[in-house]
C-alpha cells in the first residue's frame, strides 16, 4: 500500500480495551476484533439487538386537545408556557442497544514475535498475525455471516461464547449449547431478556481442518488442528430458538467452500463501494506507513486526514444496511451503551449520513430510506397524539423499531420539534438528484411531511406570516425564555424545505400549488443585535450561544437557503452566527457540525481550526473510531462518521444547477486530489489541485446546463450526459 494512502491500519500490539478492537461489519452483523494471539475475543453485534426497558409500548403523549390553548399562551407572550405541555410522564429512554457476546478463543501463550493487526478496508478483513498463528475475520456482505479463520499449527484451541461484557443486566437467563459434527461443532447462546418474550440467539459454527475436536463446560477444545475456520451469525425472536435450523443453514453455507471461497463471494458489493471514492492529500509517505496509534499522535498530518477519510467512509459504509448507523455505529463493547446507543435525528444521525450522496455511498442512504419507510405509520402517530393533524413528524430518538415520539422532558422537550422529518428526508433527496431519478418512498414521505406543515401552520403573526408554534431549536433554549418557544430559525427552513420540496416532486397537482403557496407565507429570517442570524425569529427572544448545536444554521447546511453568491446579507449573518456559537461541552458533533456551515460559507481559516479541536483534542481511537468527548471519552461515531463530509465539503459543493470547486479549502492542504465525488446534477468529479492549477474532470449521466464557480471567476458549463468535460482552471 505505498504510492498513495493507506486503505487500512494497522497496530503493533493487540487491543487492550474493546474501543481499540478494529472493526468490521455488513450492515447487520459487527465485529469488533482485539487480535490478542492468545486470548483472542470477537464481539459479536447486531443492528436489531435492543433490550427491553419499559419503552417497548410508549407511545406519543395524547396533547393535540390542548394545543390551541399552548398556543394563545405562546402568541400572548407566556414564555414558559410550554414546560406545562405533557402527560406528566418522566424520561424514557428508547431501548438500549447492546453487544451479543464474545467469541472466545485462547491458546497456551508463547513468545510474541512479528505481531501485527491490521483491518483493510478495501474488502473489510481484520488480520492478526504473531510468528505462524494468524487469524482473519470480515463480515460477509454476501451472506450476512461473521466468518473467521484461524491457524494454531499444534495449539490447543479453547473456543467459547460469552455474554458477560460490562454492564450485563441482572436476570438475563442465558442458556449454552454444543454438540460435535462430522468436521467440528456447532456452539450456541440464547439469552432471553428478564420479564419479556424477547429473546436473542447465536450461533457459531466450527469447521476444523486435521486435529480433534472435544466439547467442554465452557465450549470445544479443538488439539493439533492446522486451522479452524467459524462462521457465526445472530438473530433476535420471539418463543423458543432454532438452533438446529441455524446451524443448519451454516453447515449448508460452508458445503463446498473455504475461508478464501466466503471472501471471494463478499468482495465485489463491499469492495466496489469502497472505492467510489478516494482523497489523496499528498501525505508523506512514511507518515503513511505509521501505525494508526503513531500517527494519532501528528494532528497536523496530511496523512492523518487521508486515513481518517478512508477509515470513516469504511465504517459508515460497515455500519450501514439493515438500518443507518447508530450512536455508536454498528459497535459496542458494553451493555450499558451511552444514549441508548440509539439513533438521534436532532444532529447525530444526519451528521452522520450526510456525505451518503457526494461520498458514492447509495448504501448509506438505502439503509436511511428503510428506517424511515417503516416508521412512517408511527410518525403519523406522532403528528395525530401532540398536534392533532394529518401527515408526519419524526422522533429526535428511535431505537430503530418504534418511530414513536416518548423521549421528551422539561429541559429537552423533544416533542416540539417538528424538523425532524425534513432533516432526515434530506440526504435522500440528494441522492435522487445525483442519481436523476425520485424513489416513490421519498416522494411519498414528503408528502406526508407536508401535509403535517398543512394542518399545523394555522396561526398567523401581525404582518401575516405564518407562525410556528410551539418551536424548538435543539437543543438549546432562549436566554432569556423556556425551551419551547415561537419561529426557530431551524422551524423555519425546514418547514420551508419540506413544502418546497414536496412541491417539486408531485409537480403540477393542487397540492403542490397549496404546498408553495404555504411555504411563501413563512416569514423571513432575523437578524439580531449582534449582526448575527437569530436562533429564534420571534422579536424578543434573545439567543444563548454557548451550545453544541447549530441548529439554527438549517438555511446554510445542510440546506441551500443560505448562500455566499445567493443571499449575500444573510450569508454575513450566519457567519456572524458561526463566530459567536461557543463548543459548550466540546462534542464532536458540534465541532464537526461547525465545520460543514463554516465550508458552505466558504471559511476554510475556520473549518481548519475546527478540525484542528478534534484532531488535536484526542477524540480517536486506536480502531479509528471516534469519541464523543475530548480524551477518547464515550465510544461514539459522529466524527469518525462525518469527517469524510467535512472535507468533501471543503473541496467541492453542488445544488442541482451549480458546481463549486475548492470553496473553504483549508490552507494546510495545499495540493490533493479528490476522486469519484458525486454531484447533485448527476456528474461524477475527479479533482486535481495544486498551488498553481485547479484540474478537475466530469462524467455526466445527463446533459445539464450548470454554473461554475472557482477562485477564478463564474460561467455557465454545459454538459452532455456520457461525454467527459476536463476542466484545467489555468485557462481562465
Amino acid at each position: 500500500m505505498t504510492g498513495g494512502p493507506r486503505h487500512g491500519t494497522w497496530e503493533p500490539l493487540p487491543a487492550a480495551r474493546w474501543e481499540d478492537a478494529f472493526l468490521s461489519g455488513n450492515g447487520h452483523h459487527g465485529a469488533l476484533v482485539s487480535g490478542d494471539p492468545d486470548d483472542d475475543h470477537v464481539i459479536v453485534t447486531h443492528h436489531t439487538l435492543v433490550r427491553p426497558n419499559g419503552a417497548e409500548h410508549a407511545r406519543p403523549p395524547l396533547l393535540a386537545d390542548r394545543l390551541a390553548a399552548l398556543q394563545d399562551r405562546l402568541l400572548a407572550g407566556d414564555r414558559t408556557a410550554a414546560e406545562s405541555f405533557t402527560d406528566g410522564r418522566p424520561l424514557q429512554w428508547v431501548r438500549p442497544f447492546h453487544p451479543a457476546f464474545r467469541i472466545g478463543l485462547s491458546r497456551p501463550a508463547r513468545a510474541r514475535r512479528g505481531y501485527r493487526r491490521s483491518v483493510d478496508f478495501t474488502s473489510g478483513e481484520v488480520t492478526a498475525v504473531c510468528g505462524d498463528r494468524s487469524s482473519r475475520v470480515f463480515v460477509s456482505r454476501a451472506d450476512d455471516v461473521i466468518v473467521q479463520h484461524v491457524t494454531a499449527p499444534g495449539a490447543v484451541l479453547d473456543v467459547r461464547l460469552d455474554h458477560r461484557l460490562p454492564g450485563v443486566p441482572p436476570g438475563l437467563r442465558v442458556g449454552h449449547g454444543a454438540r460435535l459434527t462430522a468436521g467440528g461443532a456447532v456452539l450456541s447462546l440464547h439469552a432471553r431478556y428478564p420479564g419479556s418474550d424477547r429473546a436473542y440467539t447465536g450461533v457459531t459454527l466450527i469447521a476444523v481442518t486435521g486435529g480433534t475436536t472435544a466439547l467442554t463446560p465452557s465450549g470445544a477444545r479443538i488439539t493439533g488442528a492446522d486451522s479452524v475456520l467459524l462462521l457465526t451469525r445472530v438473530r433476535r425472536h420471539t418463543g423458543e430458538p432454532a438452533v438446529a435450523e441455524d446451524a443448519g443453514a451454516l453447515l449448508d453455507l460452508l458445503t463446498g467452500r473455504t475461508y478464501d471461497d466466503l471472501l471471494e463471494s463478499h468482495l465485489p458489493a463491499h469492495r466496489t463501494a469502497y472505492h467510489r471514492v478516494t482523497l489523496d492529500l499528498r501525505g508523506d509517505p512514511a507518515e503513511r506507513d505509521l501505525p494508526g496509534s503513531e500517527l494519532l499522535q501528528r494532528p497536523g498530518s496530511a496523512a492523518l486526514l487521508e486515513r481518517l477519510f478512508a477509515a470513516g467512509r469504511y465504517h459508515l459504509l460497515s455500519a450501514s444496511g439493515l438500518l443507518p448507523p447508530r450512536l455508536t455505529g454498528l459497535w459496542t463493547g458494553d451493555w450499558d451503551t451511552a444514549w441508548s446507543g440509539a439513533f438521534t435525528t436532532d444532529a447525530n444521525l444526519n451528521l452522520q449520513t450526510a456525505s451518503a450522496a457526494a461520498a458514492g455511498l447509495p448504501e448509506v442512504g438505502e439503509a436511511l430510506a428503510r428506517l424511515v419507510e417503516a416508521q412512517l405509520p408511527d410518525w403519523r402517530d406522532n403528528a395525530r397524539a401532540i398536534f392533532g393533524t394529518r401527515g408526519a413528524v419524526a422522533p429526535a430518538h428511535t431505537d430503530g423499531e418504534s418511530g414513536h415520539t416518548y423521549h421528551f422532558s422539561r429541559e429537552y422537550p423533544l416533542h416540539l420539534w417538528t424538523a425532524g422529518a425534513d432533516w432526515l428526508l434530506g440526504p435522500l433527496v440528494h441522492l435522487d438528484e445525483t442519481r436523476g431519478v425520485q424513489d416513490p418512498r421519498t416522494a411519498a414521505a414528503l408528502a406526508e411531511v407536508a401535509r403535517f406543515y398543512e394542518d399545523f401552520l394555522t396561526r398567523t403573526d401581525e404582518h401575516g406570516h405564518l407562525v410556528v408554534v410551539p418551536s424548538y431549536s435543539p437543543e438549546n433554549r432562549p436566554a432569556n425564555a423556556s425551551w419551547g418557544a415561537l419561529n426557530a430559525a431551524m422551524d423555519l427552513s425546514a418547514a420551508r424545505h419540506a413544502l418546497r420540496t414536496a412541491a417539486a416532486y408531485h409537480p403540477g397537482t393542487p397540492d403542490a400549488d397549496r404546498w408553495q403557496a404555504l411555504a411563501d407565507r413563512l416569514p423571513p429570517h432575523r437578524i439580531n443585535s449582534d449582526g448575527a442570524l437569530a436562533e429564534w425569529a420571534w422579536p424578543g427572544l434573545a439567543d444563548t450561544y454557548d451550545h453544541r448545536h447549530l441548529s439554527h444554521l438549517y438555511a446554510v447546511w445542510p440546506l441551500d437557503e443560505i448562500t455566499p453568491h445567493d443571499t449575500p446579507d444573510l450569508a454575513a449573518a450566519a457567519r456572524r452566527a458561526l463566530e459567536l456559537r461557543g463548543a459548550e461541552n466540546d462534542s464532536a458533533h458540534g465541532h464537526l457540525h461547525h465545520a460543514l456551515v463554516a465550508a458552505r460559507l466558504g471559511d476554510g481559516d475556520r473549518v481548519a481550526r475546527a478540525l484542528a479541536h478534534v484532531l488535536e483534542g484526542d477524540y480517536f481511537h486506536t480502531s479509528l473510531m471516534s469519541a464523543h468527548y475530548p480524551n477518547r471519552n464515550v465510544y461514539n461515531a459522529d466524527a469518525a462518521h462525518a469527517l469524510p463530509a467535512v472535507l468533501i465539503e471543503t473541496l467541492v459543493r453542488s445544488t442541482p444547477d451549480r458546481l463549486v470547486l475548492l470553496p473553504a479549502l483549508p490552507p494546510a492542504y495545499p495540493e490533493g486530489e479528490l476522486r469519484g465525488v458525486r454531484t447533485r446534477f448527476g456528474a461524477e468529479v475527479d479533482l486535481a489541485w495544486s498551488r498553481d492549477t485547479v484540474a478537475a474532470v466530469l462524467r455526466p449521466t445527463r446533459t445539464v446546463r450548470i454554473e461554475l464557480r472557482t477562485s477564478t471567476g463564474v460561467r455557465p458549463l454545459d454538459l452532455v450526459a456520457g461525454e467527459d468535460h476536463a476542466l484545467d482552471l489555468r485557462e481562465w
